[in-house]
């Protein structure tokens, strides 16, 4: 599978959380030669089952995007927005966005004399429009854009895209469904909405599965930058990063010994995912019922959360082969 490729395909869907139709429809056209099933369930969770004798595991990457929601329209034609997930105001100003119709804008905030504390208020699209009554014709409140910038492969194998949190992890558990070769254990490959905003689409498609165990892929912080504060304890180019915690989840360590064990018999270059802050699915899987056995598979990501993010296609394929090698595990 080609990794930019797919990367760039799913980036092309429109999916901010709430709105992920589009990027679903692109999974399932990709995921369909790999399982034997696949659904839709009441949230807008896409579950790929591949069926098997073994236990159900539930892999989880989710496929929404940060966003921005038009609230109000100002009498000059700008549109004043609210964020989907947590946004940088003071990277997002001077990217260009997109809606759902095609229409393009750009980024901005108020005038100040500092522009390093942009406060979310401040923050504002330009469409073009030079009045109110222009604006309206192409938007109202409720509309919502996301960040429209290209990918690029860089040196070193890596890739800098928006939106690497999380259509990279999609991407991992495309590869790794096509990487399966036995039949071991049911398998339910499920791309997740609204992950950005709470974690909610995971919940509900793991109360629905109730899996003996859960990984969520995902990305997770970088440590690889000058003057870290030292948050992460991954960095980019080192291998899968098996998840230990962040702020949403303290992972089994019954799973996570299986996952270095697997990594080391089969060579797949690994580290440990300690994160101070952020959260993923595997937050809602494991409280769960009465509790999932959940751990996570981490894309280390430079620059998260920001109009253009940077992963290693390394590790991506790492993270793809330990996902492949734990669906194939006899319990």
């Amino acid at each position: 599978m080609d990794i930019l490729k797919t990367l760039d395909t799913l980036n092309a869907a429109f999916g901010p959380s709430g709105c992920e139709e589009e990027v679903a429809a692109a999974i399932a056209k990709l995921a369909k030669p790999y399982c034997d099933e696949i659904t839709t369930d009441v949230m807008g969770n896409l579950i790929c089952h591949k069926k098997g004798p073994g236990k159900k595991i539930m892999f989880a990457a989710h496929m929404d995007s940060l966003g921005l929601m038009v609230t109000h329209i100002e009498k000059e034609g700008q549109l004043r927005v609210g964020k989907i997930g947590w946004i940088p105001e003071k990277e997002a100003v001077g990217t260009p966005v997109r809606f759902a119709s095609g229409l393009k804008g750009v980024i901005h905030c108020n005038e100040m004399e500092d522009e390093g504390k942009v406060k979310p208020e401040d923050l504002y699209v330009d469409i073009g429009a030079s009045s109110e009554a222009e604006a309206k014709k192409y938007v109202r409140p409720g509309d919502m854009c996301v960040y429209d910038t290209r990918s690029a492969m860089l040196c070193g194998n890596r890739i800098a895209s928006c939106y690497t949190d999380n259509r990279s992890g999609c991407v991992v558990l495309l590869m790794a469904m096509e990487m399966l070769k036995k039949d071991v254990n049911d398998l339910y490959f499920v791309f997740t909405v609204q992950e950005e905003v709470g974690l909610r689409g995971g919940k509900t498609a793991a109360f629905g599965i109730a899996p003996d165990y859960g990984i969520a892929v995902d990305v997770t912080g970088a440590d690889d930058v000058p003057k870290s504060m030292h948050g992460c304890s991954s960095s980019t180019g080192k291998g899968a990063a098996i998840k230990v915690k962040d702020s949403s989840v303290i992972c089994s360590p019954a799973v996570n010994r299986i996952l270095v064990e697997l990594a080391e018999k089969k060579k797949i270059p690994y580290q440990m995912d300690v994160l101070t802050s952020g959260g993923t699915d595997a937050g809602s899987m494991i409280v769960t019922m009465d509790g999932v056995l959940t751990s996570g598979i981490s894309i280390p990501c430079k620059f998260c959360h920001c109009p253009q993010e940077i992963v290693s296609a390394d590790d991506m394929e790492a993270c793809a082969k330990l996902c492949a090698a734990f669906a194939e595990y006899k319990f």
